[in-house]
């Protein structure tokens, strides 16, 4: 299925490919809010409650790598319907879950079925529109990539107060039937090759790999690390099983990842940088949220309130850049997007609890929106110079780096947090002396911090633990913006597209695979 003549139907596989990107991207945090509940419910502690989120993202992490050869073997639009259709029950499934075996067993299914919905529609705008509308095509396609975390909370937090948990897993199913309907209905067929053969061995390393790299990444902030024996086991087995699997992807005759496809220049170099956006993507997200509130002594819906222009500037430069890519160098994009993004972030190493709301908003705003001049432009080059036959392969590994770097950029972060507050406060500790001029002036200032009276260290630590915090993010901003800047250096391993063919009358243009 090429776009270099009409499809018809577009506008309808579109809408459907939207609802099921939506539907995967929307359940990997709508249940965040929810867990409370949900813990009272099936009888869990706070430790085994996460397992609700944990199952998910390994689930998901691991069945995005083989997307591309269960494509292949059984056809793209036969693989698109039984996910749709597997992820849409497993979500019913979890709505009536009574214990919690049968809540992590259903939320390994969904993740298992929805691994491959986001990967497979990007893979299905690629194909149904031509080279001169793909960056509009991406940009739509990346509104759901990118919106749908900020608003799963939201949606999951008004779903638990106004009806009940449930809901939230209840709420997939009439729009996975309506893209279910709308995909087999419409969605044209793709070709099979049943004689494919299945590489278990591949897999099984790349899935072990992943799964405990996953795990690590998850459990090591409440297991401090590798003072526990549970991550230093998950750290070696991760580091085994990726190991094995390069030797295997490169010694093996068939293996399922397509070798060649590493050998596209612009693919490999896209696959480093959407690994280095994953890493920022959520980290600053993570951050900001407990940095309003705890900081900024923002109320709770205020502090959402505060984080909206992020996403609006998200979606209108993912717009904008959609418009320019077939008209501008992509790579100019991405170099204003990472550009706006080291500012932003070197921007944020300045707050403190008193800075002016409008310009943290205002920086957001710029942070968001440079997000969005990376992400689109770089969907386009990624695609510019790679076969048709290897797209959908791609696409997952595209989400698979993205996904995996946001994990690594998450639990990198807030383990130096919470390192770095440690070690501010032990710092800023050592100043409070007998011998320290400031506390000895016996005005009224000091009698309250009076480190001689209980009260007084009680007011102490936190004035103390309160800097030392400001520190710390401080310090994650710093790791994030020296994170990013070599990312520019890839740019220049990147070649530029063809120029599109000129538009038809109706649309449609020649493709240039």
């Amino acid at each position: 299925m090429t776009a270099d003549r009409p499809v018809p139907h577009r506008a309808i596989i579109t809408i459907c490919a939207m609802i099921a990107t939506l539907m995967q991207a929307l359940d990997s945090t709508i249940a965040n809010v929810a867990l409370p509940y949900m813990q009272g419910s099936l009888s869990a502690t706070s430790d085994q409650i996460t397992w609700v989120l944990t199952s998910y993202v390994v689930a998901a992490a691991i069945m995005t790598a083989p997307v591309g050869w269960l494509a292949a073997r059984f056809g793209r639009k036969n693989l698109f319907v039984i996910c749709l259709f597997g992820f849409t029950g497993a979500s019913m499934l979890c709505g009536v879950a009574q214990s919690l075996p049968q809540m992590v067993a259903f939320r390994l299914l969904q993740g298992v079925f929805g691994a491959a919905l986001v990967p497979l529609s990007q893979a299905l705008m690629l194909d149904i529109y031509p080279p001169a509308q793909r960056g509009t095509a991406m940009a739509v396609w990346g509104m759901g990539v990118m919106v749908g975390p900020i608003l799963g909370p939201t949606l999951g937090g008004y779903l638990t107060d106004v009806y009940d948990w449930r809901w939230v897993f209840y709420v997939n199913l009439p729009f996975g039937a309506l893209a279910i309907a709308g995909l087999m209905l419409f969605m044209p067929k793709a070709r099979t090759d049943p004689s494919l053969r299945f590489d278990w061995t591949g897999f099984g390393v790349l899935a072990l790999g992943l799964g405990s790299l996953q795990m690590m990444l998850d459990r090591g902030q409440d297991k401090d690390w590798f003072s526990s024996g549970e991550i230093i086991t998950e750290a070696v087995l991760a580091g085994l099983g990726i190991y094995l699997f390069v030797v295997h992807l490169l010694t093996a005759g068939r293996p399922f990842i397509t070798p060649r496809i590493f050998r596209d220049r612009n693919f490999s170099a896209a696959l480093l940088m959407m690994f280095s956006v994953g890493v920022v993507l959520l980290a600053t997200s993570a951050l900001l949220a407990p940095w309003l509130q705890t900081l900024g002594n923002y109320p709770v819906a205020t502090a959402g309130l505060v984080m909206a222009p992020r996403g609006i500037g998200t979606m209108a430069s993912m717009l904008l850049a959609g418009k320019l890519a077939a008209r501008v160098d992509p790579r100019k994009l991405i170099a204003l997007g990472l550009l706006l993004l080291i500012w932003s972030l070197r921007e944020s190493t300045t707050w403190t609890p008193d800075i002016d709301k409008w310009a943290l908003i205002s920086t957001l705003m710029v942070q968001g929106a440079a997000l969005g001049f990376v992400f689109i432009p770089l969907q386009v080059l990624a695609f510019a110079t790679l076969p048709a036959m290897l797209r959908t392969e791609g696409t997952a590994l595209l989400a698979l780096f993205r996904n995996v770097g946001s994990a690594i950029g998450v639990s990198v972060t807030s383990a130096l947090l919470a390192h770095n507050v440690q070690v501010e406060h032990s710092v800023l500790g050592s100043y409070v002396t007998p011998f320290n001029r400031a506390l000895q002036s016996g005005g009224a200032v000091t009698q309250f911090l009076n480190p001689a009276r209980n009260a007084g260290v009680q007011l102490l630590d936190a004035i103390i633990n309160n800097q030392a915090l400001i520190i710390a993010y401080v310090d994650d901003y710093k790791f994030m913006m020296l994170t990013t800047l070599p990312t520019l250096a890839l740019l220049f391993l990147m070649r530029r597209p063809n120029a599109p063919p000129a538009q038809s009358a109706d649309g449609h243009g020649a493709v240039m695979d």
